[in-house]
Formats: C-alpha cells, sequence, structure tokens
C-alpha cells in the first residue's frame, strides 16, 4: 500500500510527465513541417534547374511574307489538254511567300522538284524540324530568308558523281500560268545552273503536260507581273 501523502507527490510527476511528453510531441512536429518546408524549397529548386538546363533555345520568329495573291483564271494564261496545263521546256515561275518570279525549267526525268536555295540551317521549333534557308532575288546578288517546316529528306545521285547527296525537302506554294499549287521541292545549291528552279515529277504528275517544242507557253497573271518587284 502507497501512503497517501505519496500518492499527491505521484500524480503530480505524472501530469510533469505528460507535460512533457505533449511539449516533446509538439516540437516534434514543428521540425517535422520545418524539414518537409526545407525539402519541398530544395526540391522546387533542383526542378527549377532541371527545366533551366533542358529548356528549348528560342528560335527568331519567323519573317513576314507575302501571302499568295488569288488570280481569277481568266487573269493567266494556260492552255489544257483533257484538263491538264500545256506547259514548255522554260516557264515564268512564282513563289508566293518572297513573292518572286523565276525561270524555271521542266523535267520530266526529275522526280522531285528543285530551287536553288543557300545557307540551308536546320532548327527546331515547337518541337518540330525546321529549316532556315536563303533564296536568291532575280536579277539580282541579293538574297532573301525562309523559313519552312522540313517535309523530309532525300537522297539524291547526281549523273557527275556516285555520291548521294542528303537534300532537306519543304513544301512550296507557287503559281505557273493561272495553276496554283502546293508542292515539295528539295534544297540545293544551284548556282552553277543556268535555271534556279526544276520542275519535276510530282508537279507535273496529273496536273500538266509538256509541249517540248515550246518555251513560255503559260502566262503569270496579270495581278502577279503588274505588282511583281522581285522583292525589290
Amino acid at each position: 500500500m502507497v501512503p497517501k501523502s505519496d500518492l499527491g507527490d505521484l500524480n503530480a510527476s505524472v501530469q510533469s510527465q505528460r507535460a512533457t511528453l505533449v511539449t516533446m510531441e509538439d516540437n516534434a512536429t514543428v521540425r517535422h513541417e520545418a524539414v518537409l518546408k526545407q525539402n519541398e524549397a530544395v526540391t522546387q529548386k533542383v526542378l527549377d534547374a532541371i527545366k533551366t538546363q533542358v529548356a528549348k533555345p528560342s528560335c527568331p520568329p519567323i519573317p513576314a511574307q507575302k501571302a499568295c495573291p488569288v488570280p481569277e483564271i481568266k487573269e493567266g494564261r494556260a492552255d489544257r489538254l483533257n484538263g491538264k496545263v500545256v506547259i514548255g521546256e522554260v516557264e515564268d515561275f512564282y513563289l508566293a511567300g518572297p513573292g518572286l518570279i523565276y525561270k524555271a525549267r521542266i523535267d520530266s526525268g526529275a522526280e522531285t522538284s528543285s530551287i536553288d536555295a543557300r545557307n540551308v540551317t536546320r532548327f527546331e521549333r515547337d518541337g518540330s524540324n525546321w529549316v532556315r534557308f536563303d533564296v536568291p532575288v532575280p536579277d539580282s546578288e541579293e538574297f532573301t530568308t525562309l523559313e519552312k517546316e522540313i517535309s523530309r529528306r532525300v537522297k539524291v545521285i547526281q549523273a557527275s558523281t556516285n555520291e548521294a547527296e542528303r537534300r532537306v525537302v519543304v513544301e512550296l506554294q507557287f503559281t505557273i500560268g493561272d495553276h496554283q499549287q502546293v508542292a515539295e521541292f528539295t534544297l540545293a545549291d544551284r548556282s552553277n545552273l543556268t535555271y534556279q528552279v526544276l520542275i519535276g515529277r510530282n508537279v507535273l504528275r496529273d496536273v500538266m503536260l509538256i509541249d517540248v517544242g515550246k518555251e513560255h507557253a503559260t502566262e503569270l497573271p496579270e495581278s502577279i507581273r503588274i505588282n511583281n518587284d522581285n522583292g525589290k
């Protein structure tokens, strides 16, 4: 048996120990919350650092380009046979965007059309593969810069060499006569060739017929010819 006088002291000791335990629990909770906040801050710093390191490089904005005019059919001249445009071996070629007129050679032996392009540089924009390149301004020493999304890449074997050359392919909008179309063009340095644009079978197929005895069998719409200054 414990004397009553000792029970009071025992109860006081128990109450003191309970208060101590509550204080310790509160302190542990405060320290735990502080550790969690510190860990969250450290984790966020790490995530921000990772995000900064893997961020995509910013690309320059796409240069403003002229919209392709929409001429009426009667404005341009193009003879048709069985619904197909009849063209000669050389035709005027209007490149929409920069608004340039080239002399284009028609070549049914080439699978894909081609345009003279210099300083071809590939880059990434919004997760897609793009290319920046310069096209010559006809009858001048100047160039204008275009940016296009890459459609695909092809291997081309020249007749003068056995080595295959890899070329970038982009889609361009153009006009021949009164016919407007969007088609794929390979980008190639044609500075050593007579014509800066070559029209191949990917444009001719099901759309055009070649009269080998003619040149300039078509005529661009008057609205293009009058308003065009070839970028000057």
